[in-house]
């Protein structure tokens, strides 16, 4: 529950309240710009993940520098407009930048005071945890929700943490009520046994590929 200062303006005041109520959907699109060919692969695969019913998208660079990735964000912006709510993955510079919705963090990115102090309270916060430890801490911070994994074996990352599986999520649950995002080697085929472990939303990236829209569809059928 995130505490008001007596100098909190009443616009601010509700927005923060809004934040706090936020319902996170079942289905959390990560989309890997390394996993794609090109920049119209990319952009044909986000808009195919939102004529899907996708409704939050994240988007991750973590090798590009910051000109195409500010190209990539606005190219995104422009392209999806107001249909999905759009996360920047670790910069919170570009992220307001490029008018995106939230940022998401890490734990070796900047601590989620300075993410905030940067995107305003108006924007989604977002932080990354991998263990009950990251979770109780970032549990005390006014991040909109946190992130729990790798659940299951992923290989969306060099260096993964620790898989924790399915048992992880259900502590994750335990120690926090804000919305809970479950991340790392979901499927359609795992997804429902995440969602009935108390993850409130599945943040999914290699199992949208080939075919996003298709992939979408049949999340969306399992999630019902």
């Amino acid at each position: 529950m995130t505490v008001l200062n007596r100098g909190t303006s009443s616009e601010e005041t509700t927005d923060l309240r809004s934040r706090n109520q936020m319902k996170l959907p079942r289905l959390y699109a990560i989309l890997d710009v390394s996993l794609w060919p090109d920049s119209s692969a990319f952009l044909l695969a986000a808009e195919e993940l939102a004529a899907a019913g996708v409704t939050l998208l994240q988007y991750r660079n973590k090798q590009g520098n910051a000109r195409q990735m500010l190209e990539h964000a606005q190219s995104l912006r422009n392209a999806l407009g107001s249909r999905i709510k759009l996360i920047m993955n670790d910069r919170a510079d570009l992220c307001l930048a490029a008018g995106f919705d939230g940022l998401h963090i890490g734990q070796d990115d900047i601590s989620p005071e300075a993410a905030r102090r940067i995107i305003g309270p108006h924007r989604w916060l977002g932080i990354s945890t991998h263990n009950p430890e990251q979770i109780a801490e970032a549990d005390k911070t006014d991040a909109d929700y946190l992130a729990i994994g790798p659940v299951f074996v992923t290989t969306s990352k060099a260096k993964p943490d620790p898989v924790i599986g399915i048992e992880g999520v259900r502590w994750a649950r335990e120690l926090t009520s804000k919305p809970l995002v479950a991340i790392g080697g979901i499927t359609r085929t795992n997804a429902r046994s995440v969602i009935d472990a108390g993850a409130d939303s599945l943040a999914v990236i290699s199992d949208l590929l080939p075919d996003p829209r298709k992939s979408a569809e049949a999340f969306f059928n399992v999630l019902r």
